[in-house]
Order: structure tokens, then C-alpha cells, then sequence
């Protein structure tokens, strides 16, 4: 089982980008991301059950995030819009196995499996 996270890059503030998570091995009943910034706690950032019927985010994203999922090719997706420098952090995809939802899927604890991180850099 592996989780292939791709599409950082250095952007400027008001800039728009996707993030990819090419998940192989098996498919989960929930997807993630979550991001790290420099010198801080590793921070939820949105999540989703497979089917896309659930979706929950984080408060400072809401409305400029937008989390998907490709079932065809088994992708996790996170477009960002209106990206401001203190959304600078790497990025990880998450998966996990069980369902479940509300607060639960929200901590780190609660995956199974984690994408190697990519790199978004905000500039002001």
C-alpha cells in the first residue's frame, strides 16, 4: 500500500493550485490532507469518505479548499483558491481503512496510511 502525494510548488498569494494523492494497493473509506508548517503542530486540513458524500474542513480553508476524489484511478485531490502565505506547509495525504467521521477523522491518529509530503511555498 502506498500513498504518491505530488503537486507542490512556490505560488503567489491569490495563486490557485491542486494538490494530487495517488493512492495504490487498496482503496480506504477515508482520505485527507493534512499539513505541517515550518516550526508547527501537524494541522487537519480537509477529509472526505470515499464516495465523496461526507466532506469536512478545516476552519481556515473553508471556502478556498476543495477536497475530491477520482474513484476511476483511486485519486485524492485538494484544490487550493485564495492561497495566503500562512498556508505555506508541506502537505500530506492520509487514508484510512475503518469509516467513521465527525471529530474522529480530524486527528492524525485516526490514519492508517501517510503520503510522503509536498511542498507548498505562498509568497506575499
Amino acid at each position: 500500500v502506498q500513498l504518491q502525494a505530488s503537486g507542490g510548488g512556490l505560488v503567489q498569494a491569490g495563486d490557485s493550485l491542486r494538490l494530487s494523492c495517488v493512492a495504490s494497493g487498496r482503496t480506504f473509506s477515508t482520505y485527507a490532507w493534512f499539513r505541517q508548517a515550518p516550526g508547527k503542530e501537524r494541522e487537519f486540513v480537509a477529509a472526505s469518505d470515499w464516495r465523496g458524500s461526507r466532506k469536512y474542513y478545516a476552519d481556515s480553508v473553508k471556502g478556498r479548499f476543495a477536497i475530491s476524489r477520482d474513484n476511476r484511478d483511486n485519486t485524492l485531490y485538494l484544490r487550493m483558491m485564495s492561497l495566503k502565505p500562512e498556508d505555506t506547509a508541506v502537505y500530506y495525504c492520509a487514508a484510512r481503512i475503518e469509516y467513521s467521521s465527525g471529530t474522529f477523522i480530524r486527528l492524525g491518529s485516526a490514519y492508517d496510511y501517510w503520503g510522503q509530503g509536498t511542498l507548498v511555498t505562498v509568497s506575499s
